[in-house]
Formats: structure tokens, sequence, C-alpha cells
């Protein structure tokens, strides 16, 4: 029997049950809607105990990065799996809402099939966190990953596409275990597959791809001051796992922001 998660979405009922309806019920989600309210939004977690809020970043009353610090600050051990919608793209607030826990960042308009399907790996991911079967859980883990969310913010990888999510997981792993890097077929890849119930090629191919984002809307400067090598001699991109090799190294070196020199 498949699972239902309940999700709260900020949202008027209208648009999203007259179109969506059936694509919820494939996903096993149960909808519940409430007022574009920041507030409205709290009350409404605390009654109707949901696995996911899907809310935009801005709402009357509190915005959606302020609904995630104060439930977060309520019930840190239980906060649901928040998903942040815009009508535009801003690297800024994206990032703000990442650092305050949301777990995913999206721009209107979107499918809500695609969406509901990257909402179902985050709650597999998350769930299998909580039951302690991935080896880089831990304490520290939480610092580890603000310090790679961040280099990734600063590098223009966008956290709304599948990549960037195996992308972080893979340089927290070679973090942990440094050897993974050089194994990254037989071993990183499958790794972020199992966490996220994929193939290992599909994620070789996300990785890909999320790097050719970063490198055509990243800066210049910030792209030069971690892979300048590979700009300036004709190489292009680096490929995945210089990127992963590259960046996990620099962690454990402490190097974590970019030395990007002003012109």
């Amino acid at each position: 029997m498949k699972n239902l998660f309940k999700v709260l979405i900020a949202d008027d009922r209208k648009e999203y049950a007259s179109q969506n309806e059936h694509i919820f019920d494939e996903h096993g989600f149960v909808p519940e809607f409430c007022d574009k309210n920041g507030r409205t939004v709290i009350e409404r977690i605390k009654l109707f105990e949901p696995d996911v809020v899907l809310m935009d970043a801005f709402m009357s009353g509190l915005d959606g990065i302020g609904v995630i610090k104060k439930i977060r600050t309520m019930r840190a051990d239980s906060s649901p799996v928040f998903v942040i919608v815009s009508h535009f793209a801003s690297p800024i607030i994206e990032r703000e809402a990442i650092e305050a826990g949301a777990a995913y960042y999206i721009i209107k308009p979107f499918s809500a099939d695609d969406l509901l399907d990257r909402i179902s790996d985050i709650i597999r991911f998350c769930s299998s966190r909580t039951k302690g079967d991935i080896s880089i859980s831990s304490v520290s883990d939480n610092h580890l990953e603000c310090t790679v969310t961040e280099m990734l913010h600063q590098i223009g990888v966008p956290a709304h596409i599948k990549g960037y999510h195996y992308i972080r997981d893979s340089i927290m792993m070679c973090v942990r275990r440094p050897q993974m890097i050089n194994a990254v077929t037989k071993e990183l890849y499958p790794a972020v597959a199992q966490r996220y119930e994929t193939t290992p090629s599909r994620v070789e191919r996300a990785i890909r791809h999320a790097i050719e984002v970063a490198w055509d809307r990243g800066d210049v400067d910030v792209l030069n001051s971690y892979f300048g090598y590979t700009i300036h001699n004709g190489r292009g991109k680096p490929t995945n796992s210089e990127f992963i090799a590259m960046l996990s190294d620099r962690i454990r070196l402490g190097e974590t922001r970019a030395a990007v020199v002003p012109a």
C-alpha cells in the first residue's frame, strides 16, 4: 500500500485542485490548503501536522523564510519538509531559503507532476537520514551541509535542479571518505543513487547538467577562483570528478570561500 503524505499548500484550492487533483493522488499526497498568510500557515502546520509545506517566498503576515525559522525553533526535531515557491529567480533569496531550512526552491510556472516527483525524492532522502543508514550523518553535518550549500550558491549551481542535490551529497561523502573520489563510477554515483532511489547513470547526467548550468550562469571571477586552470587552458568546464574533488578538497583544507579579487 502506498504511503500517504500530507502536504499543506498556501494557495488557492481551486488553482491546484481543478487541474492537479489526480496528480496528488498518483504521487500519494493528501493536499490541504490555506491562505497565503505566514501566520495562518504556522497555525495550519500545528493543526494539520503536514509532511510537506508548499508556500510562497513572499506572503502577508510573515514571509516563507520567517515561517521556516519559526517552525524550526518550535519543533526542530519534527518540522516538515519546506518548499519555497517564487515568481522570479533570485540567488540571494534562494540561498536565504535553503540556509533557513528549505529543502527546495522552485520558480513559477512549474509542472505539478515534476514538483511532486522532486518532493517524493526529498522525503525519501530525509527519511533515510532519520533512520541512520547514511554513514556521513552526524551533528557536524549541519555545518558541513551549510558550507557546501554556500559554495554551490557562490559558484552558481541552482538549487531547483536534481544535480544540485546530487553534487551536494557527493561532496559531503568525499569530505567524509576522500577515497570515494577515486571510485566515482563504482562507489560514489551508486551511493547517491541509492539515497534518491534512482540510477547511477541518472546521477552522473544530472551532475554534469548542473555543472553546465553553473558555467552558463555563474560569475566568471568566482569560477576562476575555484577552477582557474580549467578556464584558462582551453579545457572548458571541469569533469564531474574534478568538480567534486576540488570542492571537497577545499573544505577539508578549510578554504570554504572563493578568493575573488576585485578588478
